[in-house]
């Protein structure tokens, strides 16, 4: 295979590693990975190459990427601009807080760049609109000159990927196993008119990102991530353990069916097609050979999931609620701590929610001494806003968080 293409991808993880990296070596593009993580790229620089087994229910397929090099942007940052500047396409899958630390080499790359097609820039990100996000940390970086010309320059494309990325074997290395399964939807607009749609197999190009943006999230992080709330719950290590469980496999449908309503209501997806995307997914997330653990999963998916996007668009209520349920805040990376120990502080109790019945409002003269009476009567003389997200916390104490996980 000739490789007379080349994309510049910032991060050297299971995700730029076997999916980002896999789509774009498959369609005859140089890779060049970059990252500030030493032990990374040094593996990346000695390694002529590494192998992605997709895994599924029907059996394995290992294949061998190469052709690749790697770039240390703590010490090489030169280099990583001037490979940037020559690229047809930049990638990225390093967390949505770590876009504006890896915006100046992109705003430097833009300015020097004297190619005659514009740079195509997609972020692939585990949130909504993500590639927006940076261009909002590279606009200020770029010259004058860039700003006035920066369609000539460079396109920014929102994506949305679907791939879900296992534990890996302890001797794995580079080597990184992945389910079959995927998409990676692209919006296409932002490459008309002299833009230059990155040739990459694989690539589902749409005119609206939107309803995939939000049928993702809405159906595989929320299903995934009530799985994995009912396993911490019951004590049940794998997610696949929890789907064989006739009642939470009910309970967790419940939760999907709910937002398969939204999706069909915002964006008029055909009814049917949405139950069978649902059934898709609860069929991928049951598959045994992933081995999902629930403790890592409940604190992944409850802290990918947008904060305040889609999630406060299609359900009003769903961000004050949000204050009590998520265990974490925090995404299971190399830039945090354990999220074992995170995931096992709530023990959430049994739900009971209903979104058609509005939270009891106690006076408080009540005298009811439980703990959850005491809790409300505690909030009462807060301020109105923090009032209502506590009085919201101790009615729906954690199935009001099955919508927004």
């Amino acid at each position: 295979m000739s490789y007379d293409k080349k994309a510049v991808h910032f991060g050297g993880g299971n995700i730029g590693r076997g999916f980002v990296a896999e789509f774009l070596h498959n369609s005859g593009y140089e890779v060049v990975f970059v990252d500030v993580m030493d032990s990374i790229i040094e593996a990346l620089q000695k390694q002529s190459s590494y192998t992605v087994t997709e895994i599924g229910d029907d059996g394995e397929r290992t294949f061998t990427i190469d052709h690749y090099r790697a770039l240390n942007s703590k010490n090489e940052m030169e280099k990583v601009v001037a490979e940037i500047a020559s690229a047809d396409v930049v990638t990225c899958a390093v967390g949505p807080n770590i876009l504006k630390f890896v915006a100046e080499p992109v705003a430097k790359a833009i300015d020097a760049r004297t190619l005659d097609f514009p740079l195509a820039v997609i972020a692939c990100e585990n949130a909504i609109n993500a590639t927006t996000t940076w261009k909002s940390f590279i606009e200020p970086k770029l010259s004058e000159d860039s700003k006035k010309n920066l369609d000539k320059k460079a396109r920014f494309a929102n994506s949305a990927i679907d791939r879900i990325v296992p534990v890996q074997d302890k001797d794995a290395g580079l080597n990184v196993k992945i389910e079959k399964f995927h998409e990676w939807c692209v919006e296409q607009t932002p490459f008309a008119n002299g833009g230059k749609k990155p040739d990459v197999k694989g690539i589902h190009y749409v005119d609206d990102l939107e309803p995939y943006i939000e049928r993702k999230l809405f159906t595989v992080n929320t299903a995934h991530a009530t799985a994995a709330y009912w396993g911490h719950q019951r004590k049940i290590e794998f997610i696949h353990e929890v789907l064989q469980d006739k009642e939470l496999q009910g309970k967790v449908r419940a939760a999907v069916k709910e937002t398969a309503h939204l999706i069909v209501t915002k964006h008029g997806v055909d009814a049917k097609e949405q139950d069978a995307y649902v059934e898709s997914i609860l069929k991928r997330i049951s598959n045994p050979v992933l081995k999902d653990n629930v403790s890592v999963s409940v604190v992944r998916r409850s802290a990918s999931f947008p904060a305040r996007s889609a999630s406060s668009a299609l359900l009003p209520n769903a961000l004050p609620m949000a204050t009590h349920t998520r265990l974490s805040s925090h995404p299971s990376s190399r830039h945090t701590s354990s999220p074992t120990s995170r995931a096992t502080r709530s023990q959430p109790s049994s739900p009971r929610f209903s979104r058609r019945t509005p939270p009891r409002r106690l006076s408080p003269r009540s005298t009811v001494s439980t703990r959850t009476t005491r809790r409300r009567l505690s909030c009462t003389r807060r301020s109105s806003r923090s009032s209502r997200r506590c009085r919201l916390a101790a009615e729906y104490p954690l199935e009001s968080s099955r919508l927004r996980l």
